[in-house]
């Protein structure tokens, strides 16, 4: 029987120190148990807010003595790998320290389009993927995943939980698939997560894709400790330390419990504001995602980002060739999209939300206007509204909750969701 994960829990308005976080982090790591080995920490890019550079520094205080190889990969999935300046800002530490106290720590960026970075760990066979997908689908599954982790004897994945439009929440395994996995697994999984449809994904924990990525992980023969972190605002408000699967899921009660908002009724306007770690529309698609529950059918949400100016270095191109579509859109000219990248598409969906089309007319439930510095030919293009920026004030939304307008300074991270289960959500 798995034991359980060690854990640490902020009593409410006394977040955890760092100096709380080192002693269980000590307590979970003995120096004993790994003098002479090499351990690899797998942590997200800049996307996800959480004290992972408390944590990096602890587990290297307690281990960077006595370990053969102390290293940081960064779990970007398919996102822009990160500079070295721009790691050192996601550990929390100096340029000087870097070159000092850390200088022996390797820096990696996980490399998902290289074939010559990735191993194939096997194959999740059909009859398994029937069974996992609740039967959307059977069909063989390659798992390929960064073929570094094999160079270690052991792997620490530390990263936050939050409600998740794709596999519901995050964390865990999910460093590994998608945060280091090579393109085939990811792109499946994503787009059953678009099947389902993120309305009935996100903040649910035992998703067909969760299945999925814990059945891949399990390919991965190497030990694996996780240290699952769970934010409030910009407090430390969790630690669960132990097998990725029992870490997630106690920190996905507690993400549960803090990161869901619950309404009493839909908002015909929503200004969902992206904060400036989400760069492009590819990470800045959470202000929809974390906000489509509570949009009213024929209502609009607002994407507020005055800084971000791409769709997607490393999509955009696709993007503009396919545009936002809902599910069925796609599903219903299968023949015409199946070759296109299952993640591309599966992103797609999850921008433009739940619709229909029949009869080559879409009709999808809300409005999704972009108010960035994407011009407006190109949202035209890719099938988006369009607001100037500068003519929006977010203090204008404000305070009108009773009206139907709801302002989300910072969109993205909190779920939202309605306390009735809404006419549309009973019929899907």
């Amino acid at each position: 029987m798995e034991s359980s994960p060690l854990s640490l829990i902020a009593e409410p308005g006394s977040p955890i120190t760092a100096d709380q976080a080192a002693r269980l982090i000590a307590q979970a790591c003995p120096a004993a148990d790994y003098r002479g080995k090499k351990v690899l920490l797998i942590v997200p890019d800049a996307t996800r807010t959480a004290p992972v550079g408390p944590v990096f520094q602890a587990i290297h205080e307690q281990l960077g003595g006595v370990t053969a190889a102390l290293d940081v990969m960064i779990a970007l999935g398919t996102h822009q790998p990160m500079s070295e300046s721009a790691i050192c800002e996601r550990l929390e530490i100096t340029a000087e320290e870097r070159s000092t106290k850390y200088r022996s720590v390797e820096f990696f960026n996980h490399e998902w389009d290289n074939p010559g970075a990735l191993k194939n760990i096997g194959t999740i066979p059909a009859r398994e993927i029937e069974e996992l997908s609740g039967g959307l689908f059977a069909m063989d599954v390659p798992v390929n995943i960064n073929a570094r982790l094999f160079h270690y004897d052991q792997i620490m994945i530390v990263g936050p939980v939050f409600p998740h439009e794709v596999v519901g929440f995050s964390g865990g395994n999910k460093y590994l698939f998608p945060g280091v996995s090579g393109p085939e697994v990811l792109n499946f999984f994503h787009w059953l997560g678009a099947v389902v449809t993120n309305p009935m994904i996100i903040g649910n924990k035992w998703t067909p894709v969760r299945k999925v990525v814990d059945r891949a992980a399990a390919m991965v023969a190497v030990p694996k400790l996780c240290f699952a972190l769970v934010v409030e605002k910009a407090d430390f408000a969790g630690l669960f330390i132990g097998t990725p699967e029992g870490a997630w899921d106690r920190a996905s009660e507690l993400s549960r419990k803090l990161h869901i908002a619950y309404k009493d009724k839909p908002f015909h306007t929503v200004l969902s504001c992206a904060p400036k770690m989400y760069d492009e529309l590819w990470v800045g698609g959470k202000c929809m995602y974390k906000l489509e529950p509570v949009v009213a059918d024929g209502g609009e949400l607002i994407i507020y980002a005055p800084h971000i100016h791409e769709i997607s270095l490393t999509h955009g191109a696709l993007i503009r060739q396919i545009g936002y579509h809902c599910r069925d859109y796609f599903l219903k000219q299968w023949d015409r999209f199946k070759d296109i990248a299952w993640g591309t598409l599966a992103h797609s969906t999850h921008v433009r939300g739940i619709g229909t089309y029949e009869n080559g007319v879409e009709k999808c439930r809300v409005k999704v206007t972009l108010a960035t510095g994407i011009p407006k030919e190109i949202c035209e293009e890719i099938n988006l509204g369009y607001r100037d920026p500068a003519s929006i004030r977010p203090e204008d939304y404000a305070n009108r909750e009773e009206e139907g307008v709801l302002l989300v300074p910072k969109a993205g991270e909190m779920l939202f969701h309605l306390r009735q289960r809404p006419d549309w959500a009973r019929e899907m």
